[in-house]
């Protein structure tokens, strides 16, 4: 498990990130227990090391007009690696698909699909997703509303777990 080469520092840096990454290096180092300067170090090796990805604002695709969210589901004819592999580039061409997950099971893939409505999503699955070569069939779901949407991992579930393993 590679959260375990993380010491309790290293999480609690990372929950807080993940709540607020808009924080100053002098408050996270207070909420975290720590100076500043070692505080920096330890950011900058999360970031090195891949634990850190990025940072982003999280926005409100509605209030930006995005008023339309679909979760497709696609099943390919071919499931050889390289088909999948090709599927996947695809998909990060697409300025619409904004997730796209393999899974295991009846369905190959799952996409979260954004829009500004309808109309432009409908066009995307026509003339985009529908005719990409080795897609087979397509079911969508149009969002109504989101009851949840948290970023990154429940480190309260992680930190119970190493507790209990102790």
């Amino acid at each position: 498990m590679a959260s375990t080469k993380l010491d309790p520092i290293d999480r609690k840096i990372l929950a807080e990130l993940q709540a607020d990454g808009r924080m100053t290096n002098v408050e996270l180092a207070k909420r975290v227990g720590i100076s500043a300067p070692p505080c920096l170090r330890r950011v900058r090796t999360l970031e090195e090391q891949g634990y850190i990805r990025g940072y982003h604002a999280d926005v409100d695709s509605r209030a930006l007009g995005f008023e339309v969210q679909v979760f497709a589901m696609v099943g390919l004819m071919s499931q050889a690696e390289i088909d999948l592999s090709a599927f996947e580039e695809r998909c990060r061409d697409w300025p619409l698909v904004r997730e796209c997950h393999m899974l295991n099971g009846e369905v190959d893939f799952v996409l979260k699909c954004a829009a500004p409505d309808l109309s432009t999503f409908q066009t995307f699955l026509t003339e985009e997703l529908t005719a990409a070569d080795n897609v087979a069939s397509v079911k969508t779901s149009l969002v109504i509303r989101c009851a949840k949407d948290l970023p990154g991992v429940p480190f309260e579930v992680l930190e119970e777990r190493l507790e209990r393993d102790a």
